[in-house]
């Protein structure tokens, strides 16, 4: 008997620690209101309602980054942000116009930086805005150009978005439109099935080198984009997480973690804050990337 409650014991401990363990994910949307190419009769109030939707049901907080200059460019995308606001769902900043550090100067890309940050004031209020994506993720082409603007997110308070799960949603969005003007739903079928394959190899190889680098999983930040095709898949795309172990968390939450405190804290000395940034920073093998997204170029051309 002794034994046997011992075993029920070690199986109930294991099963708490595998529960505790349950990897997580910080699900973040880039390009607020208005991303890529649409379909015949979408609009982006529907392309956000869908994204919305379905992060509710999955429970999946939806932290989204915007460039108020597609308020100005859509007009009819502008009802967008304030439905995110109000689905309780936050906004950060992804710069005013989505331009890449790389081909400005760093006084240039805080200029960017600051336009957007009224219409975040606006939509926010007390709530903590002060979150950067950098566009196209480049933290620019020179280090000395990377540090100024590293120094000034610092002295504003501002943290930076991190990403750690990523899969190219952003490519599919435009194919996705061409098919649907096309009526082609085969090539639509196919955009799907490579969508979430995409997305779980991606997945296991983010994981894999997590355990390489710590023995565990880490919170991981999806870097998504709120465009049609991403709208139509959300709800599968949770689903598929969901299936393979994962929770969802908030960004604040998953950014907790040691590996992200360079991001957290950018007067601290940059340090990798990708999982295949640090692996090559510490000598050790990366694992492909298993994504390829050439094909998706010619599809419905």
């Amino acid at each position: 008997m002794r034994i046997l409650v011992s075993a029920v014991l070690a199986l109930t401990l294991a099963g708490a620690a595998q529960a505790a363990d349950k990897p997580v994910i910080a699900v973040t949307w880039d390009d607020l209101p208005a991303h890529s190419a649409l379909p015949p009769g979408v609009t982006r109030v529907q392309v956000a309602a869908d994204l919305l939707k379905a992060s509710a049901e999955a429970k999946a907080p939806a932290f989204g980054f915007i460039n108020a200059v597609q308020n100005e460019r859509e007009p009819d995308s502008a009802p967008v942000l304030t439905m995110w606001r109000e689905a309780g769902q936050p906004l950060g900043n992804h710069t005013w116009s989505h331009q890449n550090l790389a081909s400005l100067t760093a006084e240039a890309f805080i200029a960017e930086i600051e336009r957007n940050e009224p219409a975040l004031k606006s939509l926010m209020g007390q709530e903590d805005w002060r979150w950067l994506r950098y566009p196209f993720l480049s933290e620019g082409d020179t280090a000395q150009k990377r540090l100024a603007v590293r120094s000034w997110l610092a002295a504003n308070h501002y943290k930076i978005a991190s990403v750690t799960l990523g899969f190219g949603d952003y490519a599919y969005n435009e194919p996705y439109a061409r098919c649907m003007a096309k009526g082609d739903q085969t090539a639509i079928a196919e955009l799907e099935r490579r969508f979430l394959a995409g997305a779980a190899a991606d997945a296991d190889r983010a994981r894999a080198m997590s355990h390489a680098l710590y023995g565990k999983d880490i919170p991981y930040v999806l870097l998504m984009h709120g465009g049609a095709f991403d709208a139509r898949m959300a709800p599968r795309l949770f689903k598929l997480y969901q299936d393979r172990g994962f929770g969802f968390t908030t960004l604040a939450e998953a950014q907790k973690h040691p590996f992200y405190k360079t991001d957290l804290n950018p007067s601290l000395p940059p340090e990798p804050t990708t999982l295949d940034g640090a692996l090559r920073a510490k000598g050790m093998p990366v694992p492909a990337n298993p994504v390829d997204l050439s094909p998706l170029d010619g599809m419905c051309r």
